[in-house]
């Protein structure tokens, strides 16, 4: 069943918007040339502490950190450790946080040092899918509108979106129905409602969307090995048109 959020249970969701919005920022400022994937997650963890909230991601399903960091070619859910970012790496950092029992979930994908023009407008091509998706989340709207917006996004620049993996809807739980796809038809899918609250998350790649599974258990790869980028926001729909939960 696809739930309804109170405005008091979005004013939470929102405070924990902002533990995420912060994390994306301590994340920015550690993914430089030398650091560590696990450094980021450990200036992650420093911002829960710091405001008092929990990790959605620690111990999810046995997820081993408080953010999934992607590099490359990873697509999503990277394990933080000891890999070493190098000049003109990409990087997607996918953190959450929990609030009095209320989620919120965002991803963005940064670029370390100087990076070729290629892997920058894959970056900028995944924010652009993502802010077309979220312009439709207006009431009366369908979720295939937010996935054709993006998909002519992706497709118009010459790159490539995930179809196993997509966005979710979130509240008590980080995920919730209904399923959030990157793609779609105008006018098909859930039509969406004041108090809906979505978390839409873009997965784009240079090369082809076929994508592998690692050993680990988590790290999903591009089967091609070509870079990809990841971007996502919690959005709320609301009687004023959306608003986005964990920007700063």
């Amino acid at each position: 069943m696809v739930t309804r959020k109170s405005s008091n249970q979005i004013a939470i969701m929102r405070r924990a918007g902002r533990v995420v919005a912060e994390m994306h920022a301590e994340a920015r400022r550690v993914a430089v040339v030398g650091a560590t994937t696990g450094a980021i997650d450990r200036a992650c963890r420093a911002v829960l502490d710091r405001r008092g909230a929990r990790s959605n991601f620690l111990g999810y399903h046995g997820f081993p950190a408080v953010a999934c960091v992607s590099v490359n070619d990873v697509v999503v859910h990277g394990i933080p450790g000891d890999r070493v970012l190098a000049e003109g790496d990409i990087v997607s950092v996918d953190c959450g946080a929990i609030i009095e029992g209320w989620h919120a979930d965002a991803a963005i994908t940064v670029a370390v040092g100087a990076v070729d023009d290629e892997s920058r407008r894959l970056i900028a091509t995944a924010e652009a899918a993502l802010a077309a998706s979220i312009e439709q989340c207006v009431e009366g709207g369908t979720l295939g509108d937010l996935g054709a917006a993006s998909m002519a996004v992706v497709r118009a620049a010459g790159f490539d979106y995930l179809r196993e993996y997509t966005g979710h809807g979130i509240g008590t739980e980080m995920h919730e129905p209904p399923e959030v796809p990157n793609y779609g038809k105008p006018g098909k899918g859930l039509r969406l409602k004041a108090g809906h609250v979505l978390a839409i998350e873009p997965m784009v790649t240079a090369g082809r969307p076929g994508v592998r599974t690692l050993d680990d258990g988590w790290t999903v790869v591009t089967l091609d090995g070509s870079r990809a980028a990841h971007c996502e926001h919690t959005v709320a729909i609301t009687d004023r048109g959306p608003e986005i939960l964990t920007r700063p």
